[in-house]
């Protein structure tokens, strides 16, 4: 059965309103991952969240990963780091943090780049965009056979990434997307963060049966 795995806003101008986000989200139902992702924060912005929403995470047994920096997933205590093709290469990211944290890996619509990072022990690997993304203004359009080829070739889990919201998922759902990974689909949902991890999961436990 697919789990959530969150991706945070963009900005975080105040952390700790969004630790009630989270929190609340948090109490709707099983989430796996929880990724902190600010592109445009200083590191004295990001330390400061991440103290904040890590224990959060941590007290309830939902990993909390790094975007970009495995420098700063070290530092603060994080549960692993996630980089793109643009940010750092698998290798490095591993020495930086140790055998012990999780490194997953963007790998956009690419079955080779997926291979790659399988084959030098990435934890997961993260194909999208599926649809049209609310926080990422540039992406690569990724359709659902790259899904059903990993999903059944493939041990190492795949995120799928992209626009995911609790309305377009069942597709992805079905290919065999072992997470989804979901920003705006949960902080932007119209009955609030809790009723949209609810209703992912609702939909995870349909699908499985």
């Amino acid at each position: 059965m697919p789990r959530l795995y969150l991706i945070s806003p963009e900005r975080l101008d105040h952390p700790n309103l969004f630790a009630d986000d989270l929190r609340r989200a948090l109490d709707g139902g099983d989430v796996a991952a929880f990724q902190l992702r600010l592109k445009a924060a200083s590191d004295a912005e990001i330390s400061r969240a991440a103290d904040t929403l890590r224990p959060v995470c941590q007290q309830r047994d939902v990993s909390f990963i790094m975007n970009d920096r495995p420098d700063l997933a070290v530092k603060l205590d994080c549960d692993g780091v996630h980089v793109g093709q643009d940010d750092m290469p698998y290798a490095e990211a591993r020495r930086i943090v140790g055998p012990d944290r999780q490194v997953g890996v963007t790998c956009k619509a690419s079955r080779d780049l997926a291979m790659t990072a399988a084959e030098a022990g990435a934890d997961y690997v993260a194909f999208g965009a599926f649809f049209t993304s609310t926080t990422k203004s540039v992406t690569t359009p990724a359709s659902l056979e790259i899904l059903e080829w990993w999903s059944e070739l493939f041990e190492v889990p795949c995120v799928a990434i992209g626009g995911i919201t609790v309305e377009n998922c069942k597709p992805v759902i079905e290919a065999g997307a072992d997470f989804l990974a979901v920003a705006g689909g949960v902080w932007n949902h119209g009955n609030g963060p809790e009723a949209a991890v609810r209703a992912f999961n609702e939909l995870f436990a349909s699908a499985d049966r």
